[in-house]
């Protein structure tokens, strides 16, 4: 994220790049996306998880994604990642990706390359991506020093902001669960492949919205305001 960990901008192929500008504590401003024919495209939807909520000081230990298209899932990857630093024992009990899952993982830049191998040029589709999972694959590629991806990205959360301007509350993916009333039984949640299965759910979900609204993009060339997520609790503990 550079000096000014508060901004960052993140080149894409097609719409020129992703300006994302953190406002506050509470809110960001996201601009210059531009995704059309959004209810015919195969999308890659992704997941990470970490040791940890705070980029400047975690690392990622799994990546999950899956392409989906048309309401179906076609093909699932997930791989762990070895971390340079140890996964804290309660992240452990939240994820059960234990140390010594860890010990045989592949790097980061192992994982990251069969990562974009899977996606190829499908747009990404992240929960909360702009605020956590954008800025992790940033600060890993910089520190491997290898490029980012170029492809498009879509948040749910800003997808979701963007159909209702009239709600101001933080879209968690709680929220969008309660909201659409999802089904989550039969899902593993914090786990990076089970969690990507619930955003495609949720993702469903908008764009059935969006289709009996008649909206075929998703374009927030001019900016679009976003809450950004509460820090949990947990990690809001002393270490």
């Amino acid at each position: 994220m550079g000096k000014n960990p508060h901004y960052i901008r993140l080149f894409n192929k097609d719409v020129n790049h992703v300006n994302i500008h953190y406002l506050s504590e509470t809110e960001y401003l996201v601009k210059d996306v531009l995704v059309d024919h959004i209810h015919e495209r195969p999308f890659c939807i992704f997941d990470l998880e970490g040791t940890g909520i705070f980029v400047e000081k975690e690392y990622i230990t799994q990546f999950g994604a899956i392409i989906y298209q048309n309401g179906k899932i076609l093909r699932k990857f997930s791989s762990l990642v070895k971390s340079p630093k140890l996964v804290p024992e309660r992240v452990e009990q939240l994820t059960g990706i234990s140390n010594e899952s860890l010990t045989n993982a592949p790097a980061f830049a192992e994982a990251y390359q069969q990562f974009i191998d899977f996606c190829g040029t499908a747009v990404l589709v992240t929960q909360a991506g702009y605020e956590y999972d954008l800025p992790m694959l940033h600060k890993h590629c910089r520190m491997s020093n290898i490029s980012l991806f170029e492809n498009r990205v879509i948040d749910t959360k800003a997808l979701f902001a963007k159909l209702h301007p009239e709600l101001f509350d933080v879209f968690s993916t709680d929220y969008l669960v309660r909201h659409y009333q999802i089904k989550t039984n039969d899902i593993k949640r914090h786990d990076a492949l089970g969690d990507c299965v619930l955003i495609s759910r949720i993702l469903d979900q908008i764009l059935m919205e969006y289709k009996e609204r008649n909206i075929y993009e998703f374009n927030i060339k001019e900016g679009l305001t976003v809450k950004r997520f509460a820090i949990p609790a947990m990690y809001l503990k002393e270490e």
